[in-house]
Formats: structure tokens, sequence, C-alpha cells
């Protein structure tokens, strides 16, 4: 019975997320499952302006779902090949 408990869990955990994917905006909670963040952590980013957010009536926030996806990509860590390959064109660079 704890086995099938957890399956219906993990169905309506994906039917969720597949909901998430679909709306444009996002409220408070529905960004915070879709980040994987602590809604106390979001509002945290909020009041920080560290993420972009939206205040239409100056209390409920709200977030377009592509900007969060913008906000998890930044700062990419570059890989150990680019680094490899951007150190081996500059050393073969002929001199001027």
């Amino acid at each position: 019975m704890e086995k099938v408990y957890l399956e219906l869990q993990k169905i309506s955990k994906l039917l969720e997320t597949q909901n998430l994917l679909r709306k444009e905006v996002l409220s408070l909670a529905e960004a915070s499952a879709y980040l994987g963040m602590a809604e106390s952590y979001l509002y945290k980013l909020t009041s920080a302006s560290s993420i972009p957010f939206y205040k239409p009536n100056g209390k409920m926030v709200y977030f377009r779902r592509t900007e969060l996806e913008q906000y998890l990509l930044r700062n990419r860590s570059t890989t150990v090949d680019e680094i490899q390959s951007d150190a081996n064109s500059l050393v073969k660079k002929p001199k001027s």
C-alpha cells in the first residue's frame, strides 16, 4: 500500500511539473516548486532584487518562467576542455 502511495506522489509531482512548464507566469509557490527553492529563500531573493519579479498590486509576487530560466542559466562555468582549447589557440597564434 505504501508503494502505491509513493508512486501516486511521484505521478502527482510529475503532473504538477508539466503544468508549470505550460504556464508563462508563476506565483511564488509555483516558482518555488519550479526552481526547487524554498519560498522563504525565493522571497529573500526578491527582497534583495536579485531575481526578476513582478508585483502588479504591490503585494502578490509573480515570476515569468522564461526569466527564471535565464536566472538559473547565468554564471555559466567553463569546462576544462573549453579552457584547454582556449589555451591551445593562444599558444598556437603566430606572433605579429
